[in-house]
């Protein structure tokens, strides 16, 4: 199912957005959020990159319009909420507080339209292997900045040639055997934890790796992020839960329905 207009939804959950980073596809997401329509918009940490900020200034006027269009959804009604992560670790400290309209917290419980309970956290503090960047740590800031790097020019002849995004960096992290490790430690720890103060599911970013998994009667789901993946998490007015992957076509990548009935153009509820 390819969704190209609207999307229309109870509950969209976003993160690692990284603005002030040059990777950051901006772009994308100002297109995702001005075809967004919905009741809650939960920011899931490094939505600005402090990291990369204090390294160096980049922050183009595209970035500063991505604030203004939460500001927008914000004033518009909808209620948005921000859980910062490790990159933007200092608003941490305004937890409790609003910026404006929106409202700062170190993390947050969700009642789905079900009853379920869900812990919405960026990640980054019941990862016991993160002390720092995870991914940075196991292959090196070099190569990373390498993986990005080929990425952003990789797409800028696919563009050229008329081919649509594909993350590259996330096809080259997905075979590399200790990546993919890290990624499924992380994804175990989260649950543990999420189950010991007895989740239903837990909704998280921080590892750049999109998924919705809702086996074993419990809800994994990771929001990805803007960097590589270009990916949201949805629920719909009838409780169902969505992945998209938001490049020039906004797409279902994943759903906690075994069939998604629907059309070209629309995303909302059944």
């Amino acid at each position: 199912m390819t969704v190209s207009q609207h999307v229309n939804a109870r509950t969209v959950w976003i993160s690692d957005v990284h603005l002030g980073f040059k990777d950051c596809k901006v772009d994308y997401l100002y297109k995702f959020l001005s075809s967004v329509q919905c009741d809650t918009l939960y920011l899931v940490g490094d939505i600005v990159d402090l990291w990369s900020l204090k390294k160096r200034i980049y922050w183009p006027q595209e970035h500063y319009h991505i604030l203004l269009k939460l500001y927008e959804l914000a004033d518009k009604g909808t209620r948005v909420i921000y859980i910062p992560g490790n990159h933007d670790d200092p608003m941490r400290r305004f937890a409790g507080q609003k910026f404006g309209p929106i409202e700062i917290a170190i993390e947050h419980e969700y009642t789905s339209v079900s009853g379920k309970k869900y812990w919405i956290l960026h990640g980054d503090a019941v990862d016991a292997y993160m002390k720092y960047d995870w991914l940075k740590r196991m292959t090196g800031d070099a190569a990373y900045n390498l993986l990005l790097f080929i990425n952003r020019w990789g797409n800028r002849f696919r563009r050229l040639a008329g081919m649509p995004y594909f993350s590259l960096a996330g096809q080259i992290k997905d075979n590399i055997h200790g990546a993919r490790a890290a990624i499924e430690r992380y994804k175990k720890q989260v649950i543990r934890e999420a189950k010991k103060r007895h989740y239903d599911g837990v909704i998280c970013g921080h590892i750049h790796r999109a998924d919705l998994d809702t086996s074993d009667n419990f809800v994994y789901a990771n929001t990805g992020d803007w960097i590589e993946s270009c990916t949201a998490l949805t629920e719909d007015y009838a409780g169902n839960l969505h992945l998209l992957h938001c490049v020039d076509r906004v797409e279902l990548k994943a759903s906690d329905r075994g069939v998604l009935e629907g059309n070209d153009g629309e995303l909302d509820a059944a």
